[in-house]
């Protein structure tokens, strides 16, 4: 048995993707199994720099089999693109993506409906990517959602699409927006259609298999840890589960069947759009930061707010998924200060606070307590051995490590997925 999850433990850009790339040259089966394309998960390969949305990033294994499971919410017009640009560069794709019919598609109005929530809230939008996300969850669990196996099934696609531009018209009415056509929708999506439908199999049972048969499988997170939309600082998350465990809601496969749980963190903290953020530095550090570490969101374009990594969001995101280790990313990012501060814990009201038991609005209110350690001064980007790092890079190393009472195993030190330490 050999399932391993890779879970983002921060507000998502945490280097995932790299990570997955990384892990995904020795696995047979790669899955994403949450989320939709809000997430954007960056890979420099042979063949040059490519930001996924939905297919798994384990798609440069030739030898790999990617699947897209039933707790994605699909964009067809994104995962059409993502399909077309890996053929034009000669990656074989067919045979080797697999698409559950039970995943629910982003219709055209979950994207104008998103829109029209952010702007009706002002002040209080959540900073949604708007991309439909969350309006496409909401119609899955007030069973208002289409599915890509409704899709195939023209009579059935025509007629649940009819019903939900019954209601959803009237919404867009009521906010001054156009009607949406349902003959226009229809030709849209039979072109689709087209292109994914010998992609389109059922996934649960070929994931379970493979795990039993021994095979390398391994399960792409999306977001982040405090995204999730119960644990993380609500409302400012995203619209599925980020857990590990969401793996067997998000996939059908028993939270028994997986080996290791793979926390990724940056060296550092960073955040895209609106929430809570307490190691946030709104000051010249932070833009060194962002400048360095090129903090642009991979799916929006959006300036990413950057701070000194935090450690009491890790303990509390490695307690609640079970992480086995860490992987840290972008400590060369870090290469140039020559004194680095770290969050230890919070403190609330002048006491030490956990951040469960914070309440839901009090995040706002924390003051992290740091500790001051000494820069290494030196580059390590492209080092590939723990033996050749700096002293004072291994020490922040060791001093995570002994923080958290949990390994890291990983250490990226550049883009390229050969920029790894193993540990």
């Amino acid at each position: 048995m050999a399932a391993t999850i890779v879970i983002g433990s921060q507000w998502g850009d945490e280097g995932k993707g790299k990570i997955i790339d990384f892990l995904a040259a020795k696995s047979d089966y790669i899955i994403r199994f949450h989320g939709g394309n809000n997430a954007g998960h960056t890979v420099n390969s042979n063949k040059g720099e490519f930001v996924f949305h939905l297919i798994p990033s384990g798609v440069f294994n030739p030898n790999s089999t990617n699947i897209i499971s039933n707790g994605v919410v699909i964009d067809l017009e994104v995962l059409v693109n993502e399909i077309e640009a890996l053929e034009d560069i000669g990656i074989v794709i067919k045979g080797r993506l697999l698409i559950s019919p039970r995943a629910h598609l982003i219709m055209p109005y979950h994207k104008i409906l998103d829109e029209i929530y952010e702007r009706e809230k002002g002040q209080e939008k959540s900073g949604t990517t708007k991309r439909g996300i969350g309006p496409a969850y909401a119609d899955k669990v007030s069973y208002n959602g289409i599915r890509i196996g409704d899709l195939l099934d023209d009579e059935i696609f025509s007629r649940r699409l009819k019903t939900q531009l019954a209601l959803k018209n009237k919404i867009l009415s009521a906010f001054g927006e156009e009607n949406l056509i349902q003959e226009d929708i229809e030709k849209e999506f039979l072109s689709f259609k087209r292109k994914i439908s010998s992609f389109v199999k059922e996934t649960s049972g070929i994931i379970n298999s493979a795990i039993d048969d021994g095979k390398q499988v391994l399960f792409e997170g999306a977001q982040g840890m405090f995204l999730d939309n119960d644990w993380g600082t609500y409302p400012y998350v995203t619209g599925s589960s980020v857990l590990a465990n969401s793996v067997t809601a998000g996939a059908g496969v028993s939270a028994q069947k997986v080996e290791s749980i793979i926390g990724v963190a940056k060296a550092y903290t960073t955040r895209v759009g609106e929430g809570p953020f307490p190691t946030e530095l709104n000051n010249k550090i932070g833009d060194t930061l962002r400048k360095l570490g090129n903090e642009f969101g991979a799916t929006t374009g959006r300036k990413r707010r950057c701070g000194w990594l935090d450690l009491e969001l890790l303990r509390f995101a490695a307690k609640i998924n079970g992480f086995s280790s860490f992987a840290i990313t972008k400590l060369d990012v870090l290469d140039s200060f020559q004194e680095i501060k770290i969050s230890t814990n919070y403190l609330y009201k002048d006491k030490k606070i956990n951040y469960e038991d914070l309440g839901l609005n009090d995040i706002n209110k924390v003051k992290p307590v740091y500790e001051t350690l000494k820069g290494w001064s030196s580059p390590t980007k492209g080092i590939t051995r723990y033996s050749q790092l700096p002293i004072e890079a291994k020490k922040y190393l060791q001093f995570i490590e002994e923080e958290l009472q949990i390994p890291i195993t990983l250490v990226s030190t550049g883009s390229k997925r050969n920029e790894t330490i193993v540990l």
